[in-house]
């Protein structure tokens, strides 16, 4: 299995993540984004939208971290992403999709390089937008969560594995994080698991 992933993506962060809480052994394959890896011939052939992550799973290319996420949950079923119940399980994604569907698109790099380069707007209109879009998410996240220690309780699910990588990129940017006590003590819970610990960015092989 090769994961195709770099290190500051939070969708590849995700994946990472699950990846090694599901004990799952990968090969990571550095896309460069800032050098324009992704838009070459032969990895447009893996992933015809040029993005990161992207999982060879021998027979195909699976693309998108949601499905991505999906697939190792079915596959891997142990330990589960999801908690017991219909309620609880549309919690879950309840956060998860309100990370993946709203904040992340709105402060993607491609939506910041179009910003800028496109609209002309300079570094700091462009931080003010990235940061204003996390505070909309986590007003409401910060009130969604369970009791601690983890975003649902006393076990890891698919909610700390999007918010984990979402709370690294508010504070690379600089997004006071004083307001959201909740979301940061998830963090610092997960934090404290290896499985979180290997994934993070700092500790890729083509960390900056």
């Amino acid at each position: 299995m090769k994961l195709y992933t770099y290190f500051r993506s939070s969708a590849a962060y995700r994946v990472r993540i699950a990846l090694n809480l599901k004990g799952v052994s990968y090969e990571s394959v550095t896309v460069n984004l800032l050098k324009g890896e992704q838009r070459e011939a032969g990895y447009k052939s893996l992933n015809p939208q040029m993005r990161v992550p992207s999982l060879d799973i021998g027979d195909t290319t699976l693309i998108q971290s949601p499905a991505i996420l999906e697939y190792l949950d079915e596959v891997y079923p142990e330990p589960p992403l999801l908690p017991m119940g219909a309620i609880n399980r549309a919690k879950v994604r309840a956060i998860a999709s309100l990370i993946a569907c709203d904040i992340h698109p709105l402060n993607n790099s491609g939506t910041i390089g179009y910003l800028k380069n496109r609209l002309g707007h300079d570094q700091s209109a462009a931080d003010a937008w990235y940061a204003h879009w996390v505070r909309e998410g986590f007003d409401a996240i910060e009130t969604l969560l369970g009791p601690g220690p983890y975003a649902f309780g006393s076990k890891i699910t698919l909610a700390d594995v999007y918010l984990v990588p979402q709370v690294f990129n508010a504070r690379r940017f600089n997004v006071p994080l004083d307001a959201y006590p909740k979301i940061v003590a998830v963090d610092a819970a997960c934090a404290e698991l290896k499985a979180f610990q290997s994934a993070a960015p700092a500790n890729q092989p083509d960390a900056a």
